[in-house]
């Protein structure tokens, strides 16, 4: 479920309050992504938020493979590197043409209006994996979880498992009445009252 535009950059700062936030002895402990620590999701978005940002400027720096996890890469400046680089992805998501045309992003080549929304979806996810890995809060904007809800839910209809891979989990039952971030959480795989 493409959107036309919508600012990142509310996003991008709620996860980099995050990111901030994280201490070092947290680094090892699980999140709700299986098998990834809290180090190997914080170098996934790192190398997504460049990713995303060459996509958003349709660079021929666009990557062919999609940014890995692995805790041992993780850049020893993180708790800036990454703020920095979730700065400059909101912004260069704030250009009218990076909404227009194709693009690529982690090795596929898609609609750009696409490739932005799933940038948006990285961005909530992701913060709230570490958030609620490291145990703080995070409170995406309004907008930016509606559409989120609209793209899991989207990604989980019949016909779409292959295009779910590597991308979400199972779709975990969550009750039609609950909160809007619950049910896309519920819709990415997450459970939303997941504790380490």
């Amino acid at each position: 479920m493409p959107t036309t535009t919508i600012d990142l950059s509310p996003t991008a700062r709620a996860v980099s309050a995050v990111v901030t936030g994280i201490r070092d002895d947290q680094l090892g402990d699980p999140t709700p992504c299986p098998e990834m620590s809290v180090a190997a999701l914080l170098d996934h978005l790192h190398g997504l938020a460049w990713a995303f940002r060459v996509a958003a400027e349709k660079s021929p720096e666009a990557s062919s493979a999609a940014p890995h996890a692995r805790a041992e890469d993780l850049a020893p400046d993180w708790r800036t590197a990454i703020p920095e680089r979730l700065d400059t992805l909101a912004v260069a998501w704030q250009q009218p043409s990076a909404w227009t045309g194709q693009t690529e992003a982690g090795g596929m080549t898609m609609p750009a209006d696409v490739a932005g929304t799933v940038a948006l979806d990285e961005l909530v996810l992701h913060g709230w994996d570490l958030a609620v890995a490291t145990g703080q809060e995070f409170t995406p904007d309004g907008e930016a979880v509606g559409v989120v809800l609209g793209f899991t839910e989207s990604m989980s209809v019949p016909g779409q498992e292959t295009s779910r891979e590597g991308l979400f989990g199972p779709v975990v039952a969550v009750r039609a009445d609950a909160p809007t971030f619950d049910r896309a959480l519920g819709f990415s795989g997450r459970d939303p009252h997941w504790t380490p």
